[in-house]
């Protein structure tokens, strides 16, 4: 399941230049050669979205544009309040903490109890971080794990999931039930909902049904809810809700994040909350690595989880979106699977992704194909919600 790092090959470089090799990284003292990093890279999978790129070219060159639903990045702007905060921290000359401020703690326990139905979560519980894709690439890493230890994530997944446990050198393996898995070795198990690409909202009996067998097991459950706002079809729940975990965070952390809720994926703002032995752990670790959000970002992630009506707002955008989608693709023939909640629609003719990718892209829509996130997505596209309502209506008038 682990790639092993390819050979070290020795570049020639001249006066005080560095050059970046794909296996190594080297710069020159004399006329000897040191090697700085040595087959990191080797470790990764290859990038994904530069097999896009020919399909973008093709999306790009119709007459009326590109629309491009294959990242969901938000499109809309910052809410003025949370700019507003943001630029009133601007004067912040001193280093943040990693902790954050008490101010941001309280937002962040506050929000939980509000918003999850969590009870009694202290500033033990909670922890903020640079944005959640630094948190699933590196926490494998920052829990310390390494050869010999497994991390497991759904069988449709985030591609960083697999990122993080290469990183770590740890083994990897995926899912349909996480029940069903062997937990000899098993040291982290991820569970995704809403998912992405999916959009697959798991019940609440499912995620009790996980967390007891978790914990009976010994495994560190997280989380990943950054979709938790976005239920449409499904009430998405929190593993921190107590009916799921029983009052208890032992050996579970919840992710969130502010990038789609309230359009701060330029912020890096995200927060964990959960068993706080884990988050004291990473916390110190943290310190040491220097990983704190910005001064300003922390203002800014306070207002934004203290007004729940800008995600109101949001949330009537993407339902909009979605809908307007929902309807074009169905009529163009497409079926759509699960999509009960999320940014995206998660859509199949039933033949190659790739091959729904070009005809996609002969309209000038970009969408993402579905081995992305693994083989047994590759019959279904996903399409972001992330798109203006112009470019939006403009692909519903190119699908019809």
């Amino acid at each position: 399941m682990k790639r092993r790092p390819g050979p070290v090959r020795h570049i020639p470089l001249y006066g005080t230049e560095a050059f970046v090799h794909t296996r190594s990284t080297y710069t020159q003292y004399g006329s000897q050669h040191v090697s700085v990093v040595s087959g990191l890279s080797g470790r990764l999978p290859a990038f994904p979205w530069d097999k896009l790129e020919p399909y973008k070219a093709t999306a790009a060159a119709h007459p009326g544009g590109i629309v491009d639903l294959s990242v969901g990045t938000p499109v809309d702007p910052v809410p003025e309040l949370i700019q507003k905060a943001l630029i009133a921290a601007a004067d912040s000359p001193g280093y943040p903490t990693v902790w954050g401020t008490p101010e941001l703690r309280d937002a962040i326990t506050g929000w939980c109890e509000r918003r999850l139905g969590a009870r009694d979560v202290t500033h033990r519980n909670v922890l903020p971080i640079v944005g959640s894709k630094e948190l699933v690439a590196w926490l494998p890493t920052q829990l310390g794990l390494g050869p010999g230890d497994v991390v497991a994530y759904p069988r449709l997944a985030y591609p960083t999931y697999e990122v993080g446990a290469r990183l770590a050198r740890a083994e990897y393996v995926t899912y349909e039930d996480p029940t069903e898995l062997d937990p000899t070795g098993l040291k982290l198990l991820w569970l995704n909902s809403p998912s992405n690409p999916t959009g697959r909202v798991l019940s609440k009996d499912e995620l009790t049904r996980t967390v007891a067998w978790a914990r009976e097991h010994g495994v560190l459950l997280v989380s990943d809810e950054c979709y938790l706002e976005l239920g449409w079809e499904a009430q998405p729940v929190s593993v921190l809700h107590p009916d799921v975990c029983g009052g208890s965070y032992e050996g579970i952390v919840a992710v969130h994040s502010l990038s789609k809720r309230s359009n701060l994926a330029g912020y890096r703002a995200a927060f964990l909350a959960g068993d706080a032995d884990v988050l004291g752990e990473l916390l110190q670790i943290r310190k040491h690595g220097g990983m704190m959000t910005s001064a300003p970002t922390q203002a800014a992630v306070v207002a934004a989880l203290g007004d729940d009506q800008h995600v109101h707002e949001q949330r009537e955008r993407y339902a909009a979106r979605r809908a307007a989608l929902r309807d074009a693709l169905l009529k163009h023939g497409f079926r759509i699977e699960h999509s009960e909640a999320s940014l995206y629609l998660w859509v199949t003719r039933d033949e190659s992704c790739w091959d729904t990718v070009g005809h996609l892209a002969e309209l000038g829509i970009l969408v993402a194909p579905g081995d992305f996130y693994g083989p047994a997505g590759d019959r279904f596209v996903r399409v972001a919600l992330t798109a203006t309502d112009e470019r939006v209506a403009a692909a519903v008038e190119r699908l019809a």
